[in-house]
């Protein structure tokens, strides 16, 4: 076994010691302790806060070259070493070695694009209605940002909230969830490596008390949340006390609409990505399969066939496709949706078992449930684990009912070989993102990253769109 990490806070540059009052195990393997964990209190946010705001002036009257040199080689740092991040990302958070090596690389190529971005931050010229006055805007840096991350991307997030943060001239506090510490503590090591000042990233380790200091302190000018409805609401009523700016990505219950028209191969592949892989933990999973009688009942008998044949193991060990839930209450929850769906009518045509491994995990047997309809918990609650529910509709109509019937709106996904019901469904689903012939899960990192509803609150994450909520207009007059 690989001997645990003694994980620290970053405060204003270095590395601070603490009391480990806690570990992290490794969900594939609880016999071994990924790393002893540090908590902070509101000495450590303060310490932080106070460090970011020193750093601020320093940071964003910098050059945009100094910024897009530093974050450019932050990149090639986490490209240099993705096999090694990732084995740990794997160990830490139970996503497959495969998975963990692309989340790192993805990391990497974020700050890559960010780097670029520093450089092309543009304003207007724009003619006054006054003669001999000069008009026009630019875009500054806000400030502080506190952001709190997730864990079931714990460095692929952290990076499309900070890159941009630092790419704009901004300064960071970062709270990571608690499960995933060492991953931030390592992006954070690298950050400094590549010759980011002190002060201008911050990193403190705890529980969500951390995150609440953060979301009301004065020092902190916006804040970027990624997690669930319930603590999001928190964060959006502190940030609105204060007129702070706020960011939320809050779940899913994202639709896959298989048409009677699809081509079933294609369906049954992209269903099984979009709702199994990753161990179903990714908040643009496809838990509802909607399906058109037509096609129903070959599909569900393909995809159970498919569902039934996957390899829960290990993380580490290359035969594996689903590695275990991140944590035993995760493991836990995903177990008792089952039932629950189960109980409501719900009928499995593929795993509700415990699968067999033979190391002690949180390993959750990938789970197919058939006959579910859309008023059932499995098809309203966000499960947030390898389960997916097959709900039977009559045509393209009741469908897009179906779909956008939730208090979601993250992504939505349809199968079809019609050009016209596919630009219908991408007219008129209720989503901030939609799929044709692909999973709902899957996403560019030069996009805009967002839902509708109650899934996203405040302006949109990753691509060109992450200006808007890391940079400020100033218009400017001129009398010449």
């Amino acid at each position: 076994m690989t001997a645990p990490l003694n994980l620290c806070h970053w405060i204003n540059g270095k590395r601070v010691e603490a009391d480990r009052p806690s570990v992290r195990t490794n969900p594939s393997d609880t016999n071994e302790v990924v790393a002893h964990l540090p908590q902070a209190g509101p000495a450590e946010v303060e310490a932080a806060v106070t460090a970011a705001r020193d750093a601020f002036d320093g940071w964003s009257g910098a050059s945009p070259e100094v910024r897009a040199d530093i974050l450019d080689r932050t990149a090639a740092l986490l490209l240099e070493r993705r096999e090694t991040l990732g084995r740990l990302l794997s160990r830490e958070e139970g996503k497959t070695l495969a998975e963990g090596i692309g989340e790192v690389a993805r990391a990497g190529r974020v700050f890559r694009y960010f780097a670029g971005e520093a450089l092309r931050l543009h304003g207007q010229t724009v003619a006054s209605v006054r003669p001999g006055v000069e008009a026009g805007t630019r875009r500054e840096a806000v400030g502080v940002f506190g952001l709190i991350t997730p864990w079931n991307f714990p460095v692929a997030i952290p990076a499309w909230k900070a890159a941009p943060a630092l790419a704009f001239g901004n300064t960071v506090v970062m709270k990571p969830a608690g499960p995933t510490p060492a991953m931030a503590e390592a992006l954070a090591a690298i950050l400094h490596e590549a010759g980011l000042p002190d002060g201008v990233f911050n990193l403190a380790i705890g529980r969500g008390d951390v995150g609440q200091a953060m979301v009301d302190h004065a020092g902190i000018d916006g804040i970027s949340f990624t997690g669930s409805q319930s603590v999001g609401e928190g964060v959006a009523m502190g940030c609105a006390r204060r007129q702070a700016r706020v960011q939320m990505e809050m779940g899913g219950k994202n639709p896959l609409v298989i048409l009677n028209d699809a081509d079933l191969d294609r369906a049954v592949e992209v269903a099984l990505d979009g709702a199994f892989m990753s161990t179903g933990q990714r908040c643009t999973a496809s838990s509802r399969l909607i399906v058109e009688d037509g096609i129903h009942d070959r599909f569900v008998a393909a995809l159970a066939e498919r569902v039934a044949a996957l390899r829960v193991g290990h993380a580490l060990d290359p035969d594996t496709q689903i590695g275990p839930a991140v944590t035993e209450a995760q493991q836990q929850g995903d177990e008792r949706y089952i039932e629950i769906a189960t109980g409501e009518g719900g009928r499995i045509v593929a795993g509700g078992g415990k699968p067999q491994v033979p190391t002690p995990g949180w390993y959750v047997q990938p789970t197919l449930i058939a006959d579910t309809t859309a008023e059932m918990r499995i098809n309203r609650e966000e499960v947030f684990g390898p389960v997916a529910s097959v709900t039977r509709v009559a045509d393209f109509e009741a469908a897009l009912a179906v779909a956008n019937g939730t208090e979601f709106g993250l992504s939505a996904g349809v199968v079809t070989q019609s050009l016209k019901s596919a630009r219908e469904f991408q007219r008129r689903a209720r989503a901030g993102m939609v799929m044709v012939n692909l999973a709902t899960a899957g996403v560019d990192y030069h996009l805009p990253f967002g839902g509708t509803k109650k899934s996203s609150y405040g302006p949109r994450e990753q691509g060109f769109a992450a200006q808007e909520f890391y940079t400020q207009v100033k218009t400017t007059y001129t009398w010449v």
